[in-house]
Protein backbone atom coordinates (compact mmCIF):
# COMPACT_ATOMS: atom_id res chain seq x y z
CA UNK A 1 0.00 0.00 0.00
CA UNK A 2 2.82 2.39 0.67
CA UNK A 3 4.26 1.81 -2.57
CA UNK A 4 0.79 2.64 -4.38
CA UNK A 5 0.32 5.85 -2.37
CA UNK A 6 3.67 7.23 -2.91
CA UNK A 7 3.56 8.34 -7.26
CA UNK A 8 0.11 9.64 -6.47
CA UNK A 9 1.83 11.77 -4.14
CA UNK A 10 4.84 12.66 -6.14
CA UNK A 11 2.64 13.74 -9.10
CA UNK A 12 0.63 15.88 -7.43
CA UNK A 13 3.72 17.75 -6.40
CA UNK A 14 4.81 17.96 -9.87
CA UNK A 15 1.56 19.37 -10.99
CA UNK A 16 1.47 22.13 -8.41
CA UNK A 17 5.03 23.35 -9.02
CA UNK A 18 4.08 25.40 -12.42
CA UNK A 19 1.67 27.08 -10.05
CA UNK A 20 3.59 28.11 -7.97
CA UNK A 21 5.95 29.65 -10.28
CA UNK A 22 3.27 31.49 -12.15
CA UNK A 23 2.53 32.79 -8.30
CA UNK A 24 5.92 34.03 -7.62
CA UNK A 25 5.96 35.87 -11.21
CA UNK A 26 2.85 37.95 -10.47
CA UNK A 27 4.43 38.74 -6.67
CA UNK A 28 7.38 39.83 -8.32
CA UNK A 29 5.48 41.54 -11.05
CA UNK A 30 3.54 43.36 -8.81
CA UNK A 31 6.86 44.00 -6.35
CA UNK A 32 8.19 46.17 -9.63
CA UNK A 33 5.40 48.27 -10.75
CA UNK A 34 5.18 49.31 -6.61
CA UNK A 35 8.51 50.09 -6.51
CA UNK A 36 8.21 51.57 -10.26
CA UNK A 37 5.38 53.77 -8.85
CA UNK A 38 7.09 54.38 -5.91
CA UNK A 39 9.82 55.95 -7.89
CA UNK A 40 7.39 58.27 -9.83
CA UNK A 41 5.95 59.80 -6.62
CA UNK A 42 9.50 60.14 -5.04
CA UNK A 43 10.63 62.03 -8.50
CA UNK A 44 7.21 64.20 -8.63
CA UNK A 45 7.43 65.40 -4.74
CA UNK A 46 11.29 66.05 -5.53
CA UNK A 47 10.51 68.17 -8.59
CA UNK A 48 7.21 69.77 -6.56
CA UNK A 49 9.55 70.57 -3.72
CA UNK A 50 12.63 72.05 -5.41
CA UNK A 51 10.34 74.36 -7.47
CA UNK A 52 8.69 75.48 -3.87
CA UNK A 53 12.17 75.98 -2.88
CA UNK A 54 13.11 77.99 -5.50
CA UNK A 55 10.05 80.30 -5.64
CA UNK A 56 10.54 80.34 -1.85
CA UNK A 57 13.85 81.50 -2.14
CA UNK A 58 12.93 84.13 -4.83
CA UNK A 59 10.33 85.42 -2.44
CA UNK A 60 12.89 85.55 0.28
CA UNK A 61 15.29 87.66 -1.45
CA UNK A 62 12.83 89.70 -3.03
CA UNK A 63 12.54 91.03 0.65
CA UNK A 64 16.07 92.39 0.72
CA UNK A 65 17.88 95.29 2.13
CA UNK A 66 15.94 98.58 1.75
CA UNK A 67 17.05 102.42 2.41
CA UNK A 68 15.21 103.64 5.02
CA UNK A 69 17.27 107.00 5.60
CA UNK A 70 19.95 108.86 4.42
CA UNK A 71 22.35 112.21 5.30
CA UNK A 72 21.13 114.59 3.37
CA UNK A 73 17.60 113.13 3.63
CA UNK A 74 16.16 112.46 0.24
CA UNK A 75 14.38 115.28 -1.88
CA UNK A 76 15.33 117.77 1.25
CA UNK A 77 17.65 120.98 0.30
CA UNK A 78 20.80 122.14 2.01
CA UNK A 79 22.74 125.22 2.47
CA UNK A 80 25.74 123.52 3.00
CA UNK A 81 27.51 119.53 2.06
CA UNK A 82 27.81 117.56 4.77
CA UNK A 83 31.30 116.13 5.80
CA UNK A 84 29.90 112.65 4.67
CA UNK A 85 26.71 111.50 2.76
CA UNK A 86 25.34 108.40 3.98
CA UNK A 87 22.47 105.80 3.47
CA UNK A 88 21.26 103.71 6.12
CA UNK A 89 19.06 100.45 5.43
CA UNK A 90 16.71 98.18 7.39
CA UNK A 91 19.40 95.69 8.14
CA UNK A 92 22.84 95.01 8.19
CA UNK A 93 25.11 94.96 5.36
CA UNK A 94 27.46 93.05 3.45
CA UNK A 95 31.75 94.70 3.15
CA UNK A 96 31.73 93.28 -0.89
CA UNK A 97 32.04 95.77 -3.08
CA UNK A 98 29.90 99.10 -2.00
CA UNK A 99 29.37 101.64 -3.85
CA UNK A 100 28.12 105.54 -3.24
CA UNK A 101 28.99 108.65 -5.20
CA UNK A 102 27.51 112.09 -5.11
CA UNK A 103 27.05 113.95 -8.46
CA UNK A 104 26.49 117.20 -8.65
CA UNK A 105 23.78 119.53 -11.29
CA UNK A 106 27.26 119.89 -13.50
CA UNK A 107 27.70 116.14 -13.70
CA UNK A 108 30.68 116.05 -11.57
CA UNK A 109 31.82 113.75 -8.69
CA UNK A 110 31.43 115.51 -5.35
CA UNK A 111 31.80 112.60 -3.25
CA UNK A 112 35.38 111.95 -2.24
CA UNK A 113 37.44 108.35 -1.63
CA UNK A 114 35.63 104.79 -1.13
CA UNK A 115 32.49 104.30 0.82
CA UNK A 116 32.16 102.63 4.07
CA UNK A 117 30.13 99.81 5.52
CA UNK A 118 29.43 100.03 9.34
CA UNK A 119 26.79 97.77 9.88
CA UNK A 120 23.17 99.63 8.38
CA UNK A 121 25.09 102.17 6.98
CA UNK A 122 26.84 103.16 4.68
CA UNK A 123 28.98 106.16 3.99
CA UNK A 124 31.35 108.11 1.69
CA UNK A 125 33.15 111.35 2.23
CA UNK A 126 31.65 114.83 0.60
CA UNK A 127 32.93 118.57 2.62
CA UNK A 128 32.04 121.40 1.15
CA UNK A 129 29.85 121.40 -2.45
CA UNK A 130 29.86 123.66 -5.66
CA UNK A 131 26.85 124.91 -7.41
CA UNK A 132 23.40 125.44 -6.59
CA UNK A 133 21.05 122.47 -7.57
CA UNK A 134 19.77 119.06 -7.30
CA UNK A 135 23.10 116.15 -6.35
CA UNK A 136 21.70 112.45 -6.63
CA UNK A 137 23.59 109.90 -4.25
CA UNK A 138 23.68 106.66 -6.36
CA UNK A 139 24.36 103.73 -4.23
CA UNK A 140 24.67 99.91 -5.02
CA UNK A 141 25.22 98.03 -1.77
CA UNK A 142 25.00 93.85 -0.79
CA UNK A 143 22.61 92.90 1.72
CA UNK A 144 22.83 90.41 4.45
CA UNK A 145 21.14 87.42 2.21
CA UNK A 146 23.64 88.29 -0.45
CA UNK A 147 21.47 90.14 -2.94
CA UNK A 148 22.95 93.64 -4.58
CA UNK A 149 20.60 96.19 -4.07
CA UNK A 150 21.15 99.50 -6.36
CA UNK A 151 19.16 103.21 -5.95
CA UNK A 152 19.46 106.94 -6.07
CA UNK A 153 18.37 109.59 -3.39
CA UNK A 154 18.81 113.49 -4.17
CA UNK A 155 18.88 116.42 -2.44
CA UNK A 156 19.48 120.51 -3.68
CA UNK A 157 21.83 122.82 -2.76
CA UNK A 158 20.31 126.04 -2.15
CA UNK A 159 23.57 128.14 -1.52
CA UNK A 160 26.76 127.67 -4.08
CA UNK A 161 29.55 126.46 -2.22
CA UNK A 162 33.06 127.05 -3.23
CA UNK A 163 34.06 123.62 -2.98
CA UNK A 164 36.41 121.60 -5.80
CA UNK A 165 34.64 118.78 -8.19
CA UNK A 166 35.96 115.50 -9.19
CA UNK A 167 36.18 113.84 -12.33
CA UNK A 168 32.99 112.95 -14.14
CA UNK A 169 31.51 109.14 -12.95
CA UNK A 170 33.11 106.28 -14.82
CA UNK A 171 36.77 108.57 -16.11
CA UNK A 172 38.86 107.41 -13.52
CA UNK A 173 36.64 104.55 -11.42
CA UNK A 174 37.60 101.00 -11.62
CA UNK A 175 35.00 99.49 -9.16
CA UNK A 176 32.22 99.20 -12.38
CA UNK A 177 34.41 96.20 -12.94
CA UNK A 178 33.61 94.73 -9.60
CA UNK A 179 29.93 94.72 -10.45
CA UNK A 180 29.95 90.60 -10.29
CA UNK A 181 30.58 90.28 -6.54
CA UNK A 182 26.99 90.57 -5.26
CA UNK A 183 26.00 87.66 -6.96
CA UNK A 184 23.16 86.38 -4.44
CA UNK A 185 23.98 83.40 -2.23
CA UNK A 186 20.65 81.63 -2.39
CA UNK A 187 21.25 81.10 -6.66
CA UNK A 188 23.97 78.62 -5.77
CA UNK A 189 22.58 76.47 -2.97
CA UNK A 190 19.15 76.01 -4.78
CA UNK A 191 21.09 75.18 -8.59
CA UNK A 192 23.15 72.94 -6.39
CA UNK A 193 19.82 70.98 -4.44
CA UNK A 194 18.12 71.29 -8.66
CA UNK A 195 20.99 69.24 -9.75
CA UNK A 196 20.71 66.81 -6.98
CA UNK A 197 17.30 66.11 -6.88
CA UNK A 198 17.17 65.83 -11.04
CA UNK A 199 20.21 63.12 -10.51
CA UNK A 200 18.61 61.37 -7.95
CA UNK A 201 15.07 61.15 -9.39
CA UNK A 202 16.81 60.26 -12.66
CA UNK A 203 18.40 57.61 -10.56
CA UNK A 204 15.87 55.96 -8.95
CA UNK A 205 13.38 56.05 -12.72
CA UNK A 206 16.01 53.84 -14.24
CA UNK A 207 16.78 51.61 -11.14
CA UNK A 208 12.70 50.76 -11.43
CA UNK A 209 12.92 49.80 -14.83
CA UNK A 210 15.45 47.61 -14.54
CA UNK A 211 13.69 45.96 -11.87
Amino acid sequence: MERCQTPAVSGRSRQSTPQAVVSNEIVAEINRSARRRLARRFAVTLVAGLFALIFGATGIANAHSGAVSSVPEDGSSIEAGPARASITFNEELQQTFPSLTVVGPDGRLWSKGKPVVEGRTVSVEVGELGPVGEYTMAFRVTSADGHPVSGTRTFTLTKEGIGAPGAKPGEDEGSDGEESGGVPVWVFVAGGVVLFGVGLAVALLGTGRKK
